[in-house]
């Protein structure tokens, strides 16, 4: 199951700062979950975090950044990359970075704390799906750019999924594919659509091609909002599991057409509920 990027919404309420007295032992497991983010943000969403071109820096790296949260790469709750490390792998200075950081922070994006165990926090949350979500969000998109982005990602992914199957797989490579299919077979609800986006993200990125991979990325943050406005339905979460692991094991065979097919498969039956939920 699962516009030009999406845009960030409305600047939500700045989270409650932590009180000064806090154990310490919790800001530990704050900077635990950050740096297994980190890592998370470097290996699993590399297109994301690419360097940025120099005329547009601070707007690129915003709307990088913002991919990245709006499509779970760094969870709520996780933290950003270090700053030098993140500042050379967007191709930037510390400095647009910092205002990038600044202006996602006054958005309600991220939470910047600092000492020790400080960082740049994620605090955007998926909202919750309610009545009327989805129809304002075709209503921001439009019916044709809705046709016009499931279109781009039936292309972007059946070919990835195409070059991935064709792609002679190293050990490691495998066994990432498998885990992913893993975690959004195992994922709880809440975190479902975070782990399914990852599931997707991986066939992109496995591929090695930088643009495949963003270009995987772009399809799926452009259909994200409305996604997000459906909710999670156990009936389609077993459906979807079951397309998963074709998809999976088609690009495991080498076969791409079976992949290419199984991917198309997958992502019918997600046009068709979204055109569902809207009727």
């Amino acid at each position: 199951m699962d516009s030009t990027p999406a845009r960030a919404p409305a600047p939500r309420p700045a989270p409650e700062p932590r009180p000064a007295s806090a154990p310490r032992a919790a800001a530990r497991q704050d900077s635990k979950a950050g740096d297994r983010a980190a890592d998370g943000a470097l290996t699993g969403g590399v297109s994301l975090l690419r360097p940025v071109r120099a005329g547009n820096a601070f707007e690129e790296t915003v709307e990088r950044l913002l991919q990245a949260i709006k499509l779970g790469v760094v969870a709520h709750g996780e933290k950003l990359p270090p700053e030098r490390e993140l500042a050379n792998r967007l191709g930037i200075s510390r400095v647009t970075l910092r205002e990038a950081i600044r202006a996602l922070q006054e958005a309600g994006y991220l939470d910047v704390r600092r000492g020790r165990y400080g960082g740049a926090f994620v605090v955007y949350r998926p909202p919750r799906p309610r009545k009327g979500d989805l129809r304002r969000a075709l209503t921001r998109m439009g019916e044709d750019e809705l046709e016009d982005a499931l279109t781009f990602r039936m292309a972007v992914e059946c070919g990835a999924a195409r070059v991935l199957a064709t792609t002679e797989l190293t050990p490691d490579r495998r066994e990432t594919l498998k885990a992913r299919l893993a975690g959004v077979n195992d994922a709880a609800p809440a975190d479902y659509r975070r782990r399914d986006i990852a599931f997707h993200l991986a066939i992109g990125e496995l591929t090695g091609s930088p643009l495949l991979a963003a270009a995987c990325a772009d399809a799926r943050l452009r259909v994200t909002d409305l996604l997000d406005a459906i909710p999670v339905l156990g009936p389609n979460i077993e459906h979807a599991a079951v397309q998963h692991a074709a998809i999976a094991a088609a690009i495991l065979d080498g076969d791409p057409e079976a992949a290419g097919r199984a991917v198309a498969e997958h992502l019918e039956g997600t046009a068709a509920l979204l055109r569902g939920f809207l009727a």
